[in-house]
């Protein structure tokens, strides 16, 4: 678990992480640095999203740092995936590729502190990231 002290809430940061920088890292280590960035008072947006087990032990985690770190009150989450279409071989072919990268690389993962993001709306056309005053 990652141990941060909150301090006032004054700005945030948007952090891009690519796939590329997590990888070729473990469960255990790209959660780790997911917390680090949350916990540095930033939203991430992630390419890609990540496993069902990460994302359950993601939200397992802050919930147990609710009320052990300071002025952290937990995480907003949501995943945006591409629409799905095509074919049966291009669907096998893009499950192929999900399979061997670690994720689903045609999606993209939001995160933040919810200190600082209030909630994360997403319907077809737009996402909208309501934030905390």
């Amino acid at each position: 678990m990652v141990k941060k002290k909150l301090g006032k809430i004054k700005g945030f940061a948007i952090q891009f992480l690519p796939n590329s920088e997590i990888r070729d890292l473990g469960s255990s280590e790209r959660i780790r640095k997911i917390l680090g960035i949350i916990l540095g008072n930033n939203i991430l947006i992630l390419q890609g999203r990540l496993l069902a087990d990460e994302e359950t032990r993601l939200i397992e985690d802050t919930m147990a740092m609710i009320g052990h770190v300071k002025n952290f009150r937990g995480i907003e989450l949501a995943v945006i995936s591409g629409n799905g279409q095509g074919g049966f071989f291009s669907k096998m072919k893009k499950g192929l590729a999900n399979a061997l990268s670690g994720g689903d690389l045609g999606a993209i993962t939001i995160i933040g502190p919810a200190t600082v993001v209030k909630e994360i709306k997403r319907n077809p056309k737009k996402i909208e990231l309501l934030l905390n005053k």
